[in-house]
């Protein structure tokens, strides 16, 4: 990308000619360096879906500073969802919003309205439910746009064959398509895969990834209330309905699959999955109370997902990979890094244990290349010297470590891991 950034080439050319895939600010931020007199190098965008998710996506457009650039059409299929989010970008961005009322489109069609007042080379932001996604996208590329789209981008197995059909044109015109899977974008994520596909944990034979919570976003749906539009109530409530989102799998765990996968460096080639809807009430959405996925890569590694929506149960959010000589932490925290984790290699020097640990990105392994080292009962503390039994995590969640006792470790017994508990003690 460098020599790219140093060639002769305008801005709008550069966005011609590259072929790298970037999020909203990456894309538009590499755009900026080459401004020539004559020439109008302002970058504009199309929002197409702007509630929050879509607002938020624009915003991060805007803020890139090292180029002209400016939001001039807006779509969406509520009125109010338009109104506010024009208001609350103008009131950030001043006359980086030039959106004039007749390039505010409200109705199914807006897309194309939005998009045709673009140029080609232009960026659009799609961040409809992504049961639209590919009806917008086909529409984009036609138009040789260059596109960030929210995650996810397929809601079905047929669509997600569409998507990969029209992908093909989008490289074959050499557009630029971001997608918002943010965690790529981690630099301390970015390191760690970096130090799994050197060998640090050596061979990758099992990941782990749970997001278990209360429910998220409108997936959990009530009753429509009388005297609505019932189209209109689910794309409000668009997490809720499988043709509209694809569930709580594609719309939530995505992440964590996405990362785990990432660092795998493969992607899967079979998988396996389980759920059931037990407390759901009287909601009317389709999502389902629990899930369970094995995803089989082709070498034979196992992916372990599980996800849950109930509310009062634990909570955990977080990643892991599990090599043939140690484990590496992907994410404790959401989709922060983990807690532990700091900007720069640290090696402290544990005596009693098997060599030293390094804690990098999350990473943890065992620098002397053996066997990562499971402490035993008496001797695992956290920064708030907080001891935690092995028997009681394994009796309670079956992994290790548990979220509290992740933010940093101080492991001084060399009893070595034989094998994790297995899935069935986890309550």
């Amino acid at each position: 990308m460098s020599d790219l950034l140093t060639s002769s080439s305008s801005r709008r050319e550069f966005l011609k000619d590259t072929g790298k895939v970037a999020a909203a600010t990456t894309l538009l931020a590499a755009a900026a360096p080459h401004v020539h007199a004559g020439e109008d190098n302002t970058i504009r965008i199309a929002l197409v879906g702007a509630g929050g998710r879509g607002t938020g996506a624009a915003a991060n457009a805007l803020s890139v500073e090292n180029g002209p650039i400016e939001l001039v059409a807006i779509a969406d299929v509520v009125e109010k969802n338009l109104s506010d989010s024009y208001n609350n970008l103008t009131s950030k961005f001043g006359d980086r919003v030039n959106v004039p009322e007749d390039q505010k489109f409200i109705g199914f069609d807006g897309y194309k309205k939005a998009m045709d007042c673009l140029r080609p080379g232009d960026v659009v932001i799609l961040t409809t439910p992504p049961g639209f996604r590919w009806v917008h996208y086909t529409y984009a590329i036609d138009k040789g746009l260059n596109v960030f789209m929210e995650k996810p981008v397929t809601v079905d197995g047929p669509t997600t064959r569409r998507m990969l059909e029209l992908n093909k044109q989008a490289l074959e015109k050499n557009l630029k398509v971001g997608v918002g899977l943010m965690c790529r974008h981690c630099e301390a994520r970015q390191e760690l895969f970096d130090r799994i596909q050197n060998g640090e944990i050596g061979d990758v034979n099992m990941l782990r990834a749970y997001r278990v919570a209360g429910p998220t976003g409108s997936a959990e749906v009530p009753p429509m209330p009388a005297g609505e539009d019932e189209l209109l109530y689910q794309i409000a409530n668009f997490h809720g309905f499988l043709f509209l989102s694809g569930g709580a799998v594609s719309d939530f765990l995505i992440h964590n699959i996405d990362e785990s996968c990432w660092m795998k460096n493969d992607w899967p080639v079979k998988a396996i999955g389980f759920g059931g809807r037990h407390y759901r009430g009287d909601n009317v959405d389709q999502n389902f109370d629990t899930y369970s996925i094995e995803y089989t890569f082709a070498d034979g590694a196992k992916l372990f997902v599980d996800g849950r929506t109930i509310p009062g149960c634990y909570n955990d959010f977080a990643s892991y990979a599990h090599g043939s000589k140690g484990l590496a932490v992907i994410s404790t925290a959401s989709h922060t890094r983990p807690r532990a984790a700091s900007t720069r290699a640290t090696t402290r020097t544990q005596p009693t244990c098997n060599g030293p640990i390094r804690s990098l990105s999350g990473i943890l392994i065992s620098s002397n290349g053996t066997t990562s080292s499971r402490p035993s009962a008496k001797t695992v503390r956290t920064t708030r010297s907080t001891a935690v039994r092995w028997p009681a995590w394994s009796r309670r969640w079956g992994a290790w470590p548990p979220t509290r006792v992740r933010r940093s470790l101080s492991i001084r017994s060399s009893t070595p891991i034989t094998s994790l508990p297995p899935r069935s003690t986890r309550s």
